[in-house]
This record gives C-alpha cells, sequence and structure tokens, in this order.
C-alpha cells in the first residue's frame, strides 16, 4: 500500500482543515497515513518565519480562506477561533503520545473540532482534557506522562526529523523526499505515493 507522512502541529489553522479530512481521502485513494505531530513553533522560530503576526489584512484572509475551503468539504468551522494557542507544543505531546497508544488522530479530531467548531481553545488543558475523555484515553495519566522527559524529548527529536526532510509548515506531506506542504497540496501527495507524479 502507498504511503505518505502527514506532518502537522495542533496549533496550525490550515491543519484543521486536513486533520478533518484526511482519513477519508487516504481511504478512498488506498494510501496509508502516517500522521506524524511536530512542534511547528520550534520551526517558525528557527527560520524567522511568525506569519501571521501583527499582520491583521493576511490574518482575515486566512480566517475567509479557511472558511470558503471548509464549506467545500462539507465543514462549518467558527471562525475567527482563539488564535494562536497557548499549550501548544503540550497538546502535540499529548497527540505524540496518543499515537504511540493508538488514539492520537481521534485526539486530534476531537481537538480540533472542540477549537474550530465548538469555540474552545486547543491550547487549553481543560479542552485537552475533554478531547481525551472523548476518545477514551485516561486524561490525569495521559497528561502527567506526556510532560515526561521521554515525551517532551521524542516531540523534540521529531520536530528535528521534520526540519531535515525540509519541512518548515503546518500541515506538510511527504512522500520518500518529496515534500508537499498546504492542505490545498494533499491530492497532490496522494497521486505521487501511487507514483503518478514520479
Amino acid at each position: 500500500m502507498a504511503q505518505l507522512d502527514f506532518w502537522y502541529s495542533i496549533g496550525s489553522t490550515y491543519s484543521y482543515l486536513t486533520v478533518m479530512r484526511i482519513d477519508g481521502v487516504g481511504a478512498a485513494s488506498g494510501v496509508d497515513v502516517r500522521w506524524r505531530p511536530f512542534n511547528v513553533r520550534h520551526v517558525m522560530i528557527e527560520q524567522n518565519n511568525i506569519p501571521f503576526k501583527d499582520k491583521p489584512v493576511k490574518t482575515a484572509y486566512m480566517w475567509r480562506d479557511i472558511e470558503r475551503r471548509a464549506a467545500r468539504y462539507g465543514l462549518a468551522p467558527q471562525v475567527p477561533a482563539t488564535y494562536p494557542i497557548a499549550e501548544l507544543v503540550l497538546a502535540n505531546q499529548v497527540a505524540l503520545l496518543g499515537m504511540e497508544q493508538g488514539w492520537g488522530p481521534a485526539f486530534t479530531q476531537a481537538l480540533y473540532r472542540r477549537w474550530f467548531e465548538q469555540g474552545q481553545s486547543a491550547g487549553d488543558v481543560d479542552c485537552m482534557r475533554a478531547a481525551l475523555a472523548e476518545v477514551g484515553a485516561e486524561a490525569d495519566a495521559v497528561m502527567t506522562e506526556a510532560q515526561t522527559d521521554r515525551v517532551v524529548d521524542a516531540l523534540q527529536a521529531e520536530t528535528e526529523v521534520a526540519m531535515a526532510l525540509g519541512v518548515f509548515g503546518s500541515p506538510t506531506f511527504v512522500v520518500g523526499r518529496e515534500v508537499f506542504w498546504g492542505d490545498d497540496r494533499l491530492e497532490d501527495a496522494v497521486l505521487w505515493s501511487k507514483g503518478g507524479g514520479a
């Protein structure tokens, strides 16, 4: 089966669009999707790339663009959503732990629904705990383990792998050494993974 890596960071606004549809796209295309959370904030600081800070016109465009694209996918976000989120790193540590334990994609989807569709903040610990409960994970144990050195170091290691591959934003899809950035490149990445772009 063809495979692509889905690099994303909870806290990325455009990742909402991909998070909510990538399972369906992968299943329909016969492509195995590997979800890979990383710390996009670290990457952006390293590259001096802060895309929306103090840019009200660009920010307004982002929200309208997300709204338009979401409608095409049958999604109904409430925008603007809370942005940026405070506990971006912790949210991604939880997601990474979830990938190990099997509930990572479901948690990510639940958290993004709460953030974009229910007006909560994905960076709020209570919101994370509610999303964990929704997917059947034990919130107290998860939140404790997600903050251990092992998981902190694992997220940093994944972030370094992402940077070495040339990932600079979220969402990004990687097939071998080919990098496709942005929700609107998902279909291109799927095609490439199946040999259609090579």
